[in-house]
């Protein structure tokens, strides 16, 4: 078995095994399908499923492709017994060639088996605990490789969380057939619930006005509002009367239970209507309902003499809180998900339906907040726009919002007070402007506009899988940003050619303990794969300063901007450090990876990460684990103290990431996000180009890769000083990349140095603009 055969292989059957996740929550006949697609894929005579009885104790054939259909459910053994035991013991893989030969062999004349001359059994585990064996036996004396076992283990992975999530559903629909009373009051209370926007509208006097948001995804809608609330969100905690412990804990149960099914529900459904990228969400809400520790926080809450529901509302309200405090706005905005399980699991304690609106008509979707569940039971074909008064421009429903092409608003002080259901409004997510109920004069403007639009819209889409090169020819990488499983599909959607950022916190902030490597390694493995061999950069960690995790928190600090955070934490955590590098080098082995370092600000930062590379390289080769011995290893250059030593830290990394966000707020002393100064924050200051156009000059002399990361790149005036400069790689929004694709096929890069050398000499922004404007006049692109 060659390891290049092997990963085309394990792709392949992994693609193949998440299809079957969507046909059939049977386990029996799952797991059937499952091994048959195995044995085809890894050309094996056998391939078996072998499942632990609930005494922890006996192995049972549970479904198996070669040997006789009717040893399944009927062979067993103790984990004592046979090399299948054998795995379950050691709780690793056993690779043998003549399994014959072993002591621990033993011969099941139930199974029809003929003389197999190579095992391999690899475990399947449920949050480190074993939970069955995958086996696959060929007549040929067969020598696994490090590279078939890693690819079979990501299946065994997957088959685990078949296992894990088919059982959840088999033991809750027991547990709902026997309480048929308890589906009947839902079935009552969802009769009786209605929601605002299930009421009849508000009779007021039409009255135009115009409200401001942030652009989350631009374009333009029209159409009736569908005003959403959310009855059941997180509210102030009252104090409660005297109540039984135990009842609280079997209302917390049932309340769980039926959450974790309407996530399985809701995971199938997005996967159906999406795909499972943009469906994988819902694995992670998944994991957050099966957290222990979490279980353990909402029990300890009612042991104190509260009640299911104040145990609910403080500790998703906790939660909720430890992700609101973040710096990064990626991470800050993954609260949502947690409202979002609490909204569930509150609405499942009051037996209520979490989900009462339903869409009858074409319309723009105003709310608070939209959450994960929201887009998933929503009919996206009765979404025009959607608009939030929350703030969060990278959320779940806005991320969803993009892959669907729906333009979104966010931010937009005073929706729910201003509009009323039904009422027609106008919404120009290309200015940030929402109209309510419009003059005829509006309409129309906009209904010559939506015409434009959509003419421009079928122009863009042409550039989508186009090579992105400028009007003279000069090759441009356009990379995307990611952080989450669902991103992939978007940036393979729009055209990326790889990743050039991959924000690996998102899984450290959902847990209730650091990841292990074989978890990181899985995820990290998943989306190398997914890019099917185009380079994807890793880079380490970013906590710290007001970035606390629930389980790792800083010290306080006056200024966390400046303070223990990003790569200081990580060498001053080196085992937590070296453990994550361990994963990115094994997951190199299924495509070409890049690592890369934020916060870099001397040469002994950097000297001490490649230390720690190399003892990272040291370990897994001791445990004859597969990894890429080869990986480019970069920094984000962010801080000042990185663009004054460029040139030394050039000399020894094989990359610079430019990170524009954090280095021109630190240049200019700017905070973006603020309002009373992010008028300062301004990407064209003289000083800011200068800087940028130095690393450019110092990562070419040295012969360097630079990628620029960022939403710089994503304004035509800054993309034409950006060429201008030399600079030849961007890694941004996926959404993006097909208009910037568009705008790079009219510029000149003759042209676009010439203007580069104009403004390099200017001391005024004013200025820099206007000259940049002009060029961009006279190539006849729109800014």
């Amino acid at each position: 078995m060659e390891p290049k055969h092997t990963n085309h292989i394990g792709l392949r059957t992994l693609e193949d095994i998440s299809t079957l996740i969507l046909k059939s929550h049977d386990l029996h006949e799952t797991l059937q399908n499952i091994v048959s697609v195995v044995a085809r894929r890894t050309l094996s005579e056998v391939c078996s499923i072998y499942l632990l009885d609930e005494d922890r104790e006996t192995l049972r054939l549970g479904a198996t492709k070669g040997l006789s259909r009717r040893a399944v459910g009927r062979v067993t053994m103790k984990v004592s017994e046979g090399l299948t035991g054998l795995v379950v013991e050691k709780r690793r893989v056993v690779a043998i060639q003549e399994p014959q030969n072993h002591p621990r062999f033993r011969y099941f004349k139930e199974t029809g088996e003929e003389r197999f001359h190579s095992f391999l059994g690899i475990p399947l585990f449920d949050r480190n605990e074993p939970i069955g064996v995958l086996v696959i036996q060929s007549r040929a004396s067969r020598r696994f490789s490090d590279e078939d076992i890693s690819a079979l283990s990501t299946i065994a992975f997957q088959v685990s969380s078949i296992v894990i999530n088919a059982r959840l559903l088999d033991s809750i629909q027991r547990k709902e057939a026997e309480a048929s009373r308890y589906a009947e009051v839902l079935r009552q209370a969802a009769g009786t619930t209605r929601s605002v926007s299930g009421q009849a509208p508000t009779q007021k006097e039409p009255s135009q006005s115009t409200l401001r948001g942030s652009i989350a995804y631009p374009g333009l809608a029209a159409g009736p509002a569908h005003v959403m609330s959310a009855p059941h969100g997180l509210t102030d905690i009252l104090e409660e009367e005297a109540l039984d412990p135990q009842r609280e804990k079997n209302l917390l149960e049932e309340a769980l239970e039926k959450t974790r099914i309407q996530t399985i529900y809701l995971e199938k459904r997005m996967a159906e209507r999406l795909s499972r990228s943009d469906a994988s969400i819902f694995h992670t809400h998944l994991m957050i309902l099966e957290d222990r520790a979490m279980h353990q926080r909402l029990m300890a809450e009612i042991d104190q003499g509260h009640g299911a529901r104040y145990a609910v509302e403080k500790t998703i309200g906790n939660y909720v809180e430890a992700f609101e405090k973040m710096e990064d706005p990626y991470l800050r905005e993954r609260a949502a998900d947690m409202r979002d399980i609490g909204r569930r699991l509150l609405a499942n304690l009051a037996g209520q339906d979490p989900h009462p609106l339903q869409l009858k008509h074409p319309g723009v979707l105003i709310a608070r907040e939209i959450l994960p569940s929201d887009m998933a039971m929503l009919d996206h074909e009765q979404i025009r726009g959607i608009v939030t008064e929350a703030g969060e421009r990278n959320s779940h429903a806005v991320i969803m919002a993009k892959s669907l092409g729906i333009p979104a608003l966010v931010g937009v002080r005073g929706a729910l007070k201003h509009i009323a259901p039904e009422e027609h409004v106008i919404l120009d997510a290309n200015s940030g402007l929402l109209h309510i109920n419009p003059g005829p004069r509006i309409r129309e403007e906009y209904r010559r506009l939506e015409e434009d639009a959509g003419r421009q819209l079928h122009q863009i889409e042409r550039f989508r899988d186009l090579p992105a090169c400028t009007r003279d020819g000069v090759k441009v990488i356009l990379r995307a940003n990611v952080g989450l499983v669902s991103d992939i599909h978007i940036a393979r959607r729009n055209g990326a050619e790889g990743v050039g950022l991959y924000r690996t916190e998102f899984p450290y902030m959902i847990r209730a303990d650091f990841p292990d490597r074989e978890e990181q390694y899985r995820l990290y493995a998943r989306v190398v794969t997914e890019f099917d061999g185009m380079p994807v950069t890793i880079r380490t960690l970013d906590i710290g300063g007001d970035k606390a995790l629930p389980y790792f928190r800083p010290p306080l600090e006056d200024n966390p901007f400046m303070g223990w955070r990003s790569i200081r934490v990580s060498l001053d955590n080196r085992d937590i450090f070296r453990t994550q590098i361990e994963a990115i080098l094994m997951a190199a082995c299924h495509g070409p990876v890049k690592m890369l370092f934020p916060m870099i600000s001397g040469i002994e930062e950097i000297r001490a990460c490649k230390a720690v590379v190399d003892e990272a390289r040291h370990n897994l080769k001791r445990e004859n684990l597969a990894f890429a011995a080869d990986v480019p290893i970069g920094i984000m250059v962010e801080v000042p103290a990185a663009v004054q030593l460029a040139e030394s830290l050039a000399r020894e990394v094989d990359f610079f990431a430019l990170g524009t966000n954090d280095l021109i707020q630190y240049l200019l002393a700017a905070d973006r996000n603020n309002p009373l100064v992010n008028r300062y924050y301004d990407p064209l200051h003289p000083a800011v180009l200068q800087v940028l156009n130095n690393v450019a000059k110092i990562a070419q002399k040295q012969k360097k890769g630079l990628c620029l990361c960022g939403e710089m790149a994503n304004d035509p005036l800054n993309l034409l000083a950006l060429i201008g400069m030399g600079i030849r790689e961007f890694s941004m929004a996926a959404p993006f990349i097909p208009r910037v694709k568009m705008m790079l096929s009219r510029i000149s890069s003759r042209e676009a140095e010439s203007t580069a050398r104009k403004i390099l000499t200017m001391s005024e922004g004013s200025r820099i603009r206007d000259c940049l404007a002009a060029m961009l006049r006279h190539l006849e692109i729109t800014f």
